[in-house]
């Protein structure tokens, strides 16, 4: 299966500071797993930056306004874990872009999957607000650009990352058409994802799991909870916030999933998407803060979207 590549070195030059989890060494790390012979046929592509357009399609424009103000000649603390700096509005509009950019090259033809290796992540980011190590909500952007550009009307987000992506939940929450599923770890950061949120048409699936669930329950749940209703759902794109932080060694949260685990969702959700968007299907890096795991788990990710 072709799948492309989206990355850039804007991406390493968001400086969060020292021992900040989400570093530029992530990057460096799911790159270099990804240089294996076995990925040897990736189709390797730059990730372009997003238009204020697409941002503003998905953000309050007084918010991304505020962002390109934002002085890049020292850096400035959003909040605890939110840092802005003089290399950061390059990244995050790359991580938005390099979505974007996905979203074309599956429907375009040229490539069947698209995984981009960005950073800052997104799944956190509101409409009017950076938070979580987010700026703008790649995900989201993504979705409604395929709206925009390519005239679909459904989009699903499938959020395996072990923090809740409250953005992405809340920009999807009233509209029908786009959907919104998650496993997540009870009780982390941001401390939304309750089973009873559910949008405005059962387009919202959360599934928490408790600290210590094993890749069986991991399994378990989105085996007889989130594939159904996706299948149901019956996207024309599928969009994956593929965070793998809840992999056993990662040191901000507690649940234990192994490589394999990442490998068989995967998998199952491109079973998902023959059915309903066959050669749509766009992944996008979130979390994992253990930078073994994280290649280690990126690399089974990107090989399960190869078929390999």
């Amino acid at each position: 299966m072709s799948v492309a590549l989206f990355t850039h070195p804007a991406a390493l030059a968001h400086d969060t500071g020292y021992e900040h989890p989400e570093c530029a060494e992530r990057i460096r790390a799911v790159l270099r797993a990804l240089e294996a012979p076995e990925f040897s046929t990736l189709l390797r592509e730059l990730a372009p930056q997003a238009t204020t357009a697409q941002l503003k399609a998905v953000h309050d424009p007084d918010y991304v306004d505020a962002i390109f103000a934002m002085p890049r000649d020292r850096e400035t603390v959003i909040d605890g874990d939110t840092v802005f700096n003089s290399g950061t509005l390059e990244a995050a509009l790359r991580s938005a872009g390099g979505a974007c950019a996905a979203v074309d090259a599956v429907f375009e033809g040229w490539a069947e999957a698209g995984f981009v290796a960005m950073r800052p992540p997104g799944h956190h980011a509101e409409i009017d607000r950076a938070m979580g190590f987010c700026f703008f909500n790649n995900a989201a952007v993504a979705a409604l650009h395929a709206r925009a550009r390519w005239g679909i009307t459904r989009v699903a987000v499938v959020d395996f990352d072990v923090h809740h992506g409250n953005g992405t939940q809340h920009m999807f929450s009233a509209d029908p058409g786009l959907f919104y599923a998650s496993t997540h770890q009870t009780g982390s950061f941001p401390g939304t994802g309750a089973a009873t949120e559910r949008g405005v048409a059962n387009n919202i699936i959360n599934v928490p799991l408790m600290p210590g669930a094993t890749g069986e329950v991991f399994r378990g749940v989105w085996e007889t909870q989130i594939l159904p209703r996706l299948r149901d759902f019956a996207p024309e794109l599928l969009i994956i916030s593929a965070g793998f932080d809840a992999h056993a060694a990662d040191p901000l949260a507690q649940l234990r999933l192994r490589e394999a685990d990442f490998a068989w969702v995967t998998t199952a959700l491109l079973e998902v998407a023959d059915a309903t968007c066959p050669k749509r299907v766009v992944s996008l890096l979130e979390g994992g803060y253990d930078l073994n795991a994280l290649a280690q788990s990126a690399a089974a990710h990107v090989r399960a979207l190869m078929r390999l």
